[in-house]
């Protein structure tokens, strides 16, 4: 086991945004009241406490290159070590851990934001992403196939692999729709049925339109600190247990259609780090990317959650609800709350950070103590991170 000799804590969570467009702020404005709510949580001042800046973006979604180059100003980072994590949020915030655990920092900020709402060329973008060699022709004259056709290929084969289906994802659907009403950060809340789901309009088969996420802005800052430093600035830290971090071949040729190998890699890492041998008992919640519906089933079963094949039954079961043995995505994950792009990963655990300390309103999940985030960055990526959050227990608890 893996030991993580430098215990680092998460001590202030901001966000701002999260809607389907916010034509009246720039990105630099998000970032501003996202970082701004973030210093206020964590009890810092930028210029003064803060050793280091982690963005997490991608060229491509912004627009121009050196994105990094745009961000010392909204941050307060200006004159201070600041680089570019080209991913998820997530693996932005597995950065920022291994900063502070190198012993270069104590105070470090990580942030990651959509403004998809500006991109003007998102499906084109999506086909520049693929394989120029063996996959982009089919997305070209004469083929002219929609990216999504490739979710819709790999959601066929994942069901008719492991037995699961798509009354299942109808399910998934409903769950995470209806979690999302509770959620005031949420784009997407609505009162879904499976029924609903199932009878949306056809885009891939088997996917259809409600099985896809809709595209949100949003921004997401996060402050972490050293263990010395976060019981000074905070009385409810939340630790970093464990992390992973696994990339699959970018080729849908060669890689597997059926089990998310990034996710398996990602969480045994992360599960070998904190500890845990049994993901089901004991863990407290889960949230996972859902930008599709069966990616929720798939990637709970890659963490090692059920086998393969089981998500569905445990689902049908109500082991996955809110008030369920393991609640996943009581935020309403991306379906409810919206595709964030490059910031999906980190809110998936701003969500746990707010689980942990008891601050999730309506959507709390009682006692949680252990809480798993997970990210995908998306088509065509296959690409994943694991980070598991734990806060202490009260004594005699």
């Amino acid at each position: 086991m893996r030991v993580m000799e430098r215990r680092v804590a998460v001590v202030g969570v901001g966000c701002a945004g999260f809607a389907p467009q916010t034509a009246d702020l720039s990105y630099k404005e998000l970032m501003f009241e996202a970082a701004t709510r973030a210093y206020e949580d964590a009890g810092v001042d930028p210029r003064r406490d803060v050793d280091s800046f982690i963005t997490c973006a991608e060229d491509y979604w912004e627009g121009f290159s050196i994105f990094d180059e745009f961000v010392p100003d909204q941050l307060g980072a200006v004159l201070k070590p600041t680089c570019t994590v080209s991913g998820d949020g997530l693996h932005g915030l597995v950065n920022a851990v291994m900063q502070i655990q190198a012993g270069l920092f104590d105070v470090v900020v990580v942030e990651a934001h959509s403004k998809a709402s500006d991109l003007l060329t998102y499906e084109p973008l999506l086909r520049f992403a693929m394989d120029p060699i063996f996959t982009r022709p089919l997305f070209k004259e004469p083929f002219n196939w929609h990216p999504y056709a490739l979710a819709g290929l790999e959601m066929a084969r994942y069901l008719y692999d492991t037995g699961n289906a798509e009354e299942h994802c109808a399910m998934v659907v409903a769950k995470n729709r209806t979690n999302a009403l509770t959620n005031p950060l949420a784009s997407y809340g609505a009162a879904i049925t499976p029924e609903d789901a199932l009878a949306s309009r056809p885009l891939f088969e088997p996917l259809k339109e409600l099985d896809v996420a809709g595209l949100a802005d949003g921004c997401v800052v996060m402050v972490l600190a050293a263990e010395d430093v976060a019981r000074k600035l905070t009385d409810t830290p939340v630790w970093v247990l464990g992390m992973g971090w696994a990339t699959e071949s970018i080729s849908p040729e060669i890689r597997d259609w059926c089990r998310a190998v990034y996710a398996e890699l990602a969480a045994q890492m992360a599960y070998d780090m904190a500890g845990i041998r049994s993901p089901l008992k004991e863990l407290d919640l889960v949230e996972v990317d859902d930008r599709f519906s069966y990616k929720e089933l798939q990637h709970v079963e890659a963490l090692g959650i059920c086998a393969y094949g089981e998500a569905g039954r445990l689902l049908e079961e109500g082991v996955f609800d809110r008030d369920g043995e393991l609640p996943v995505n009581p935020s309403g994950g991306s379906l409810g709350v919206g595709n964030l792009l490059e910031a999906s990963g980190l809110y998936r655990a701003a969500e746990v950070v707010w689980q942990l300390r008891g601050e999730a309103g309506r959507r709390q999940v009682p006692d949680a103590r252990v809480g798993l985030a997970f990210s995908w960055r998306g088509l065509p990526t296959a690409s994943g991170a694991v980070v598991i959050f734990g806060v202490e227990k009260e004594v005699g608890a």
